[in-house]
C-alpha cells in the first residue's frame, strides 16, 4: 500500500502534532452523547466515552503523560468543571498513565470556537496557552480533548509544548468532524 501523500501545507510548515487519533467522527450517536458530558454534567456520558476511547487507544504508542486541554479559568468558573479532564482522567486510569492536568494552562479567555470559521478559530486561540514553567516535561505527551473540528485548539496547546520544550505531542480525541 502505497504511503498517504502529505498535503502541501504541511509540507510548507510542519504541523506540532505528531499525530492526532479520534476514537468516533462526530455524528449520531456522539453528536448528542457528547453535548451531554460538555453542557449538560452528564458524567457518567464521559465515563462511557473514556472507556471507549481506551480501548480505541489501547495499541497506539504509549506517551509519558496525557495532558487534557484546559478551560481558560473564566469558563472553568462558569461551567465548573473541564469536559477534557472528565476524559483524560478515567482514560488515564484504564491505560495506567500519568496525568499531567496542571503542566498546560489555558491563559487567555477567548470566544467559543464553534461560533468561528477556521481563520478566525486560529486568531482566536494565538497566545492562548502556556506552559507550567515549573513543571518537570514529558518528553511525550498526548493531548486528550473531546472534539476536534479544525485543529486550532489542539494545535495552538501543541505549538505551546513544543516551545516549552516536548519533543513529541499525540493528539488523542473522542470525536472528529469530518
Amino acid at each position: 500500500m502505497p504511503e498517504p501523500a502529505t498535503c502541501p501545507a504541511c509540507i510548507a510548515q510542519s504541523p506540532p502534532l505528531d499525530a492526532a487519533h479520534a476514537a468516533f467522527d462526530y455524528a449520531f450517536p456522539l453528536d448528542r452523547l457528547l453535548p451531554r458530558l460538555k453542557f449538560h454534567r452528564d458524567f457518567a456520558a464521559g465515563r462511557v466515552l473514556a472507556q471507549c476511547m481506551a480501548e480505541h487507544f489501547a495499541s497506539l504508542p504509549r506517551p509519558q503523560a496525557l495532558v487534557p486541554v484546559p478551560l481558560h479559568r473564566g469558563r472553568l468558573r462558569r461551567r465548573g468543571y473541564d469536559q477534557a479532564l472528565e476524559l483524560a482522567r478515567p482514560l488515564a486510569k484504564a491505560l495506567d498513565l500519568p496525568l499531567h492536568a496542571g503542566l498546560l494552562h489555558r491563559c487567555k479567555a477567548t470566544r467559543a470556537q464553534s461560533r468561528l470559521d477556521a481563520d478566525a478559530r486560529g486568531r482566536n486561540l494565538r497566545g492562548a496557552f502556556r506552559v507550567d514553567a515549573r513543571a518537570t516535561l514529558p518528553a511525550h505527551v498526548v493531548l486528550v480533548d473531546d472534539v476536534m473540528t479544525t485543529g486550532a485548539t489542539l494545535h495552538a496547546a501543541a505549538r505551546a509544548l513544543r516551545a516549552a520544550g516536548v519533543a513529541r505531542i499525540d493528539a488523542w480525541i473522542c470525536a472528529r468532524v469530518a
